[in-house]
């Protein structure tokens, strides 16, 4: 038996604070950091889109959390994302997994979720 995805990001505590590292990249990356100038710190907007990351992962990595939000194509519709946005999003998020200490199984398996949404998020 393996263990799951949501235990090796460290459960609801361990994906929180890899959500806001995430985030905060975002919210400093060059690249795309304009998308979420409108999202200031400790804005409800900003925690909600937090809460829906916290809950996609914890679902997607098998964990108790159910996904309730917006499909990707929905949640990314008009905001037309380029792939140099995409690969900027990514490297923030692979940023991110190295800084949390996780293993190369697990950096993997966030960024093969990751990858897998791409044609779902570019250019909607």
């Amino acid at each position: 038996m393996t263990t799951t995805l949501y235990a090796r990001l460290g459960g609801d505590s361990g994906i929180a604070r890899l959500v806001d590292d995430i985030v905060d990249r975002h919210m400093r990356n060059p690249a795309i950091r304009a998308r979420f100038a409108v999202y200031e710190t400790g804005s409800p907007r900003l925690e909600s889109i937090k809460g829906h990351t916290r809950a996609f992962l914890s679902a997607g990595g098998g964990g108790p959390a159910e996904y309730t939000g917006r499909g990707m194509p929905d949640a990314h519709r008009g905001m037309n994302i380029s792939e140099a946005e995409y690969v900027a999003a990514m490297d923030d998020i692979l940023d991110a997994l190295d800084a949390q200490g996780m293993d190369p199984e697990t950096r993997k398996d966030v960024l093969a979720i990751a990858y897998s949404l791409k044609g779902e998020i570019l250019r909607q």
